[in-house]
């Protein structure tokens, strides 16, 4: 006969406390993300933000900063970053739907925002928690602005024409390059597609090449 388990009452809702003070002791955005501008120090943890980011911090905002001096905290804007503007010449940026505000924080400037990304022209079907909320590079698209960055249509991507080598044959090749004395640093990689017509003079000019390798038989 099989010996019933006990339900130990007490001890599982002396977990349950547990796992709930546990989570009201964790530390808020607003004061894991709190920044003394003087210091560009974490006043939670003590660490400094890189040497480059300085400048960023100063003149730039971040995300909730914005948000918070819109109205419906902005959902439905656009929303991109300096780095994307820098880095890529397609449109990159957030279109926000839905926005969950840190009340405690001081400013409402801190909390979690959700929306649809496109990427370098690519825009995705699937609604996403925004990342890198606290970083300090956010800018609001212009009204005016928002249709030029939604009618960008992606290039087509170019067809993959060769695939690299499995590591122990890359291994063996690179190490046969080295041996020979070969100068070539051009990765190497193994095409998708031989652009050779099979007719006759092709297996001709093969068994040609292949008995001049072999030499004449004495």
């Amino acid at each position: 006969m099989v010996k019933k388990k006990r339900l130990r009452l007490i001890a599982e809702m002396a977990r349950k406390v547990r796992a709930y003070r546990e989570l009201k002791s964790r530390p808020r955005e607003s004061q894991k993300y709190a920044l003394d501008y003087e210091t560009m120090r974490r006043p939670l943890t003590g660490k400094m933000l890189p040497v480059l980011a300085w400048q960023d911090v100063r003149k730039e905002s971040r995300l909730f900063s914005v948000l918070a001096g819109m109205r419906l905290f902005g959902v439905g804007r656009m929303f991109t970053r300096k780095s994307w503007l820098e880095d890529h010449n397609e449109p990159s940026y957030w279109q926000i739907t839905k926005v969950k505000v840190d009340y405690t924080a001081e400013n409402m400037d801190h909390g979690k925002a959700w929306g649809f990304l496109t990427f370098k022209g690519k825009k995705e079907n699937e609604v996403k928690e925004v990342d890198k909320v606290m970083y300090h590079d956010w800018r609001l698209i212009p009204k005016h602005m928002e249709q030029q960055f939604k009618d960008f249509e992606p290039l087509p991507e170019p067809p993959v024409r060769s695939v690299p080598y499995p590591p122990l044959l890359r291994a063996m090749m690179l190490a046969q390059r080295k041996t020979g004395g070969s100068t070539v640093v051009e990765e190497p990689a193994l095409p998708l597609k031989r652009d050779v017509v099979l007719n006759k003079d092709y297996f001709r000019r093969q068994e040609e090449e292949r008995r001049s390798k072999e030499g004449t038989a004495v």
